[in-house]
C-alpha cells in the first residue's frame, strides 16, 4: 500500500484525475449495489441523472488524488471570492471556528490550504477523521494528515476533547457532518427529504463553545488544473435545540451540494443504519466534556 501511494504521489494531477475517472466508471459498471445506491441518493435529492453523471468519475478522482495530496507536492489552489475574508473574520471573533464540509469535491486539500494560510497566526487546524480498519492505510493516513499547522484527531473521546480544547483556545476544527456516526452519537434527521442518521457532535461543539460555523469545500477544477477553496458563513446561527440545529446543518449541506452536484459523493451510504460500535460514549456521558 505504501509503495503504491508513493508511486502515484509523483504523478501529475491531470493523470491522476484521468485514471480516477476510469476507476470511477469501472466501479459503476462492476457494482450493481453501488449503482443502485448512487441512483437512489440522486433521486432523493430530486436530481436527474443527466445533471450528476460526472459524479461517477469524480468519485474515482477523490481516491486517486489522495497519494498526491498526502505525499506529493501541493497542487495549485486558489481562493474563491471573499472566502479567505470569511475565515479571517471568523477567527477575529475570537470564539474558535468550526469548519464543516460535506463529501463534496476535495475536502483533503481544503484542510491543508486553510492550515497553511491561518495556522501561524491562529494556531493549528484540528480535523476529525475515522481511522481506517486496514493497518497499512491507517498508518499512511496518520502520517500524512498530520503536518505543520494541521492536527488530525481520531473519532474517540480523546479526539473530541482535543477539538473542544482547540475551540476554546480560539483555534479552528473541521469535520464532515454528513458522515454517519456510530449508534447513539446522532439523531435521525431529514437529509434531502429522507431520514438520515446525523452526527450531533458538530452542533454540540458549536452550541457549547460558541464557535463560529463556517462552511468550506474544495472545488476540483477540470483537467487537473487544481482546486478552488470556497468558504461561507452559515445563513443563520444554530438553534440551541439539538434536533433543530441538526436540521439546519443538513439543510446547509444540501445547499452546498446543490451548487456542484457533479462533485458530491452520491455513492456514499448516507441513509444506512448506524453501526454498533463504541467510538464515543453516549451523549449523556459526554456532557461534562463540553462544560
Amino acid at each position: 500500500m505504501i509503495f503504491w501511494f508513493r508511486f502515484f504521489s509523483h504523478w501529475p494531477l491531470w493523470a491522476l484525475h484521468a485514471l480516477g475517472h476510469v476507476v470511477g466508471w469501472l466501479a459503476w459498471g462492476l457494482s450493481a449495489t453501488y449503482r443502485r445506491r448512487f441512483l437512489a441518493n440522486v433521486a432523493a435529492a430530486g436530481l436527474p441523472f443527466g445533471q450528476v453523471w460526472q459524479a461517477v468519475g469524480q468519485a474515482g478522482c477523490l481516491s486517486l488524488e489522495l497519494p498526491r495530496l498526502w505525499m506529493g507536492h501541493k497542487p495549485p489552489v486558489v481562493w474563491g471570492p471573499q472566502s479567505a475574508a470569511v475565515i479571517e473574520a471568523a477567527f477575529q471573533a475570537g470564539d474558535g471556528v468550526l469548519m464543516l464540509t460535506p463529501h463534496l469535491g476535495c475536502f483533503e486539500v481544503a484542510a491543508q490550504v486553510i492550515a497553511e494560510r491561518f495556522s501561524v497566526q491562529y494556531g493549528p487546524f484540528t480535523v476529525l477523521f475515522r481511522p481506517s480498519r486496514k493497518p497499512s492505510l491507517a498508518k499512511i493516513m496518520a502520517q500524512s494528515r498530520t503536518r505543520p499547522g494541521l492536527q488530525a484527531v481520531p473519532t474517540t473521546l480523546s479526539g473530541v476533547r482535543q477539538m473542544i480544547k482547540a475551540l476554546r483556545a480560539g483555534q479552528a476544527v473541521g469535520l464532515l457532518p454528513d458522515q454517519v456516526p456510530p449508534d447513539g452519537m446522532g439523531l435521525w434527521t431529514p437529509f434531502f427529504g429522507q431520514p438520515a442518521y446525523t452526527m450531533s457532535l458538530a452542533a454540540r461543539l458549536a452550541q457549547q463553545t460558541g464557535a463560529r460555523v463556517v462552511l468550506v469545500w474544495g472545488e476540483r477544477l477540470p483537467w487537473g488544473q487544481g482546486y478552488v477553496l470556497h468558504a461561507q458563513d452559515m445563513a443563520q446561527a444554530l438553534s440551541q435545540d439539538i434536533a433543530q440545529a441538526l436540521l439546519q446543518i443538513n439543510q446547509a449541506m444540501e445547499a452546498l451540494i446543490l451548487t456542484r452536484p457533479q462533485q458530491y459523493l452520491w455513492g456514499y451510504e448516507r441513509y444506512k443504519q448506524p453501526r454498533q460500535e463504541v467510538a464515543l460514549p453516549p451523549e449523556s456521558a459526554t456532557q461534562k466534556d463540553f462544560r
